[in-house]
């Protein structure tokens, strides 16, 4: 008997639809949605991070949402302890296990059962870094990396400046690149029977409209005013890393106009949205559905239905 557990995966680049597909097809096929967004799992910034609002979960319970402080660090190995532990609890009730996210390194880690048991850590390697980073900055030590490690350097923004110093500290602790770090921690084979669904749309500029509505929508219902209650509590040590946070930041301290800081919200969020395609795309397990504009809802669950049910995941019995 083959005792792998049945995981689909909802993935794509932002404002893609992830979360109403997701949402459905759990409803559809009598699952529950495992989140895989970095920054989703903060508190108080529902709006700024796009969290689902109950009305959106259509009755499915959304796992690791809003459960850490704006001010506490997680990692990515954290994310595969939780949500491997979240995917068998999902599992043992019953229930099929639906991750949907849109951060490739947390979806990536996950399925390829990565053990971060190996993986080189040392304290003293990474408070010299950190204090680097504050004294010259994100683009500098970004630079730094793409000097040593061009790949993992290609995939970061010189704003999240903590996995940036993260991959600085393994090549220095290691002498090896992230991916190749990555390579080598894969010890065992993976518990899951995958089927792996990404969206995106067949025309960019379709998806970058739909982006720009988005930021629009999210600042008409508060989401201006939702980061800066975070801003000024002053914890804000990871939602300084959040697209439609930091770009506010200036607006908050005086130095630029509030439209014009959501407009590099916008740019910001095309950008990110481009790298998280350069990323899935890597991924030859992902069946992709293009989409179209104006494509009705039913018509695009059924395309993932159709994928789903080519698939192997369905013929797991869970005993």
């Amino acid at each position: 008997m083959n005792d792998k557990i049945p995981l689909l995966v909802i993935c794509g680049p932002t404002a893609s639809g992830k979360t109403a597909v997701g949402a459905e097809l759990a409803k559809r096929l009598d699952g529950e949605v495992v989140s895989a967004d970095s920054m989703q799992i903060y508190k108080n910034m529902d709006i700024v991070t796009a969290v689902p609002s109950m009305e959106e979960r259509l009755g499915v319970p959304h796992h690791l949402m809003n459960i850490l402080d704006t001010d506490d660090a997680f990692s990515v190995a954290d994310y595969v302890k939780l949500a491997s532990q979240t995917i068998r609890e999902v599992y043992s009730r019953g229930k099929l296990p639906i991750v949907v996210g849109g951060t490739g390194l947390y979806i990536s880690s996950l399925v390829d059962n990565i053990s971060f048991e190996e993986a080189a850590s040392d304290n003293t390697v990474r408070s010299r870094l950190e204090a680097e980073a504050r004294e010259k900055g994100g683009a500098y030590m970004l630079e730094r990396l793409r000097s040593v490690d061009p790949d993992a350097a290609a995939r970061l923004h010189e704003n999240n400046v903590i996995r940036i110093v993260r991959a600085l500290e393994l090549f220095e602790t290691t002498g090896r690149s992230f991916d190749e770090n990555m390579r080598i921690s894969r010890e065992k084979e993976s518990p899951y029977e995958l089927c792996m669904i990404g969206l995106n749309y067949e025309n960019r500029q379709d998806l970058y409209d739909r982006i720009d509505r988005r930021v629009t929508i999210m600042a008409e219902n508060g989401m201006v005013e939702e980061a800066e209650r975070v801003y000024r509590s002053g914890e804000m040590r990871t939602a300084a890393q959040a697209i439609g946070f930091k770009e506010l930041i200036p607006y908050f301290e005086g130095q630029e106009d509030k439209e014009s800081c959501l407009d590099k919200i916008r740019q910001s969020t095309r950008h990110y949205a481009k790298r998280q395609l350069t990323w899935f795309r890597r991924d030859a397990r992902i069946c992709w559905v293009n989409l179209t504009k104006n494509e009705q809802s039913d018509k695009i669950l059924e395309k993932c239905l159709n994928i789903v049910a080519k698939s192997k995941i369905m013929c797991y019995n869970n005993k």
